[in-house]
């Protein structure tokens, strides 16, 4: 009796399917559509290798449908944008990682006007030449200001760069050594100071500076005095500084340039919002000061950039310096900048129309009222596992601005009830993190925070929650 015939055996190999099969399902076909046919065969191609590569272990194929959505993932993922939206919980409403100050709405409408369509950027209607594109918010600055004239480049270490190398460049540059700071990312004023081309002259000590010692400083070789705000840091105790009306007259005595680097930079007095009183810009050049420093981003809540504001020919000379070229500001941040000066022309407004304002001049109770609202959608997307609650908590500024200053404010938080305390939090911090918007907290004394300060989008917050829970 002849043997049964055996069905011939297929190899693990041999059942992958063909790219063109891929592509034939639905999410292949998607694939092409959204990305063009180049970019879909390639990840259809990356995915068919990883089968063939694990082939040999047996087990039957996946099948063609799941191939492809495979593929279709990871083309999404590479399609994503690199900057995303998140929720900034984490008590700092400056916060350098995340952005900074977010933008006022009429900043972001000019910012797409100015996208859109070519610009008057260097051209003058009025005679048809060319224009210079500072002109732009020059004028605002010198309104706001008080200054004689403005000019701005991309950020406040370009313009401290800008002026040291301008006036500087060849010559000491005299300041306290209690004043240089290190920003961050590891940036120091001498640094800065090297690369402008200037000689550091030290004065004083790391706690205690007089103006005789600037005084004593002055020589031939001096290019100017600068006085830098310590930004993020404070020396307390048995300290002295050279007051900025001092210094300015050491400077004019000595023909050279004071220069008042002001850091964060403000142009209106915060104490009107419960907060410590910073000095204005406008205070800086009653001071005295020939040029005042600061920064766009920080307290002003614009966008990222640097003003150089105060004499006109000092201010006309860094102007006329060819590294400017090198440091100025593109059309959308001039668009976002004019605007965002605009409204300080209504103080009484501003706090409604400036988020980093708004978010200064939130109070406790509304902060804790808010709290109160969210806190049941917070436990529930949690689940069990959590001790979950309200509770009272201190913001900061961040960037560097009032560094000793906090705000009272409210936070959601979760403890976990397991021993295992720190693995559960930054698994939970990292669940929060791979939100479709993340939710970016803080991890104190044994529990996740989300600082409310800077929530002001609550039903995005709830939908992400409802995520969470679905996760």
């Amino acid at each position: 009796m002849d043997a049964i015939a055996k069905p011939p055996r297929t190899s693990p190999r041999a059942q992958i399917p063909s790219v063109d099969r891929v592509l034939s399902a639905d999410a292949g076909r998607l694939a092409v559509a959204r990305f063009g046919q180049s970019a879909a065969t390639g990840a259809a191609r990356a995915q068919l290798a990883k089968l063939r590569a694990t082939a040999a272990d047996g087990g039957a194929p996946p099948e063609i449908a799941t191939v492809a959505a495979a593929a279709l993932r990871d083309l999404e993922a590479r399609d994503a944008p690199s900057q995303r939206r998140v929720f900034n919980l984490t008590g700092t409403v400056l916060h350098t990682n995340l952005g900074r100050a977010v933008l006022p709405e009429e900043a972001i409408a000019a910012v797409i006007e100015a996208m859109r369509h070519p610009t008057t950027l260097e051209f003058n209607l009025d005679g048809a030449a060319r224009g210079e594109r500072d002109d732009h918010v020059r004028g605002l600055a010198r309104e706001l200001t008080g200054a004689e004239d403005a000019c701005l480049v991309n950020n406040n270490a370009s313009a401290v760069l800008l002026v040291l190398n301008t006036f500087s460049r060849g010559k000491e540059t005299i300041a306290s050594r209690g004043e240089l700071i290190e920003i961050g990312g590891a940036f120091r004023l001498p640094d800065i100071m090297r690369r402008a081309g200037a000689k550091l002259r030290e004065v004083g000590t790391t706690n205690r500076t007089h103006p005789r010692d600037f005084e004593e400083a002055l020589g031939p070789n001096s290019g100017l005095i600068l006085k830098a705000h310590a930004s993020n840091y404070s020396i307390q105790g048995f300290t002295a500084e050279a007051a900025p009306s001092a210094l300015a007259a050491i400077a004019k005595g000595a023909n050279i340039p004071f220069v008042d680097d002001l850091g964060s930079g403000t142009l209106i007095d915060l104490a009107r919002y419960g907060m410590k009183r910073e000095r204005t810009v406008q205070d800086a050049l009653k001071d005295g000061a020939d040029l005042v420093t600061f920064s766009g981003d920080k307290l002003l809540g614009g966008p990222q950039c640097g003003f150089i504001v105060g004499r006109k020919e000092l201010v006309r000379a860094c102007a006329k310096n060819h590294l400017k070229r090198a440091l100025r500001l593109d059309k959308l941040r001039l668009a976002a900048l004019e605007a965002t000066l605009k409204l300080y022309r209504d103080p009484d407004s501003l706090a409604a129309r400036l988020p980093t304002l708004r978010y200064f001049a939130r109070t406790r109770a509304e902060i804790s009222a808010q709290a109160a609202r969210l806190l049941p959608r917070w436990s529930a997307a949690l689940g069990e596992g959590w001790r979950c609650g309200a509770r009272e908590c201190a913001s900061q500024i961040g960037s560097g601005a009032l560094p000793l200053e906090t705000l009272p404010s409210a936070a959601l938080f979760a403890a976990p009830s397991s021993k295992r305390k720190g693995r559960a939090l930054d698994e939970l911090s990292r669940k929060l993190r791979a939100l479709p918007v993340p939710l970016i907290g803080r991890v104190h004394e044994d529990a996740l925070l989300l600082d409310l300060r800077c929530l002001d989008d609550e039903a995005d917050f709830v939908a992400a929650l409802a995520q969470l829970a679905e996760a």
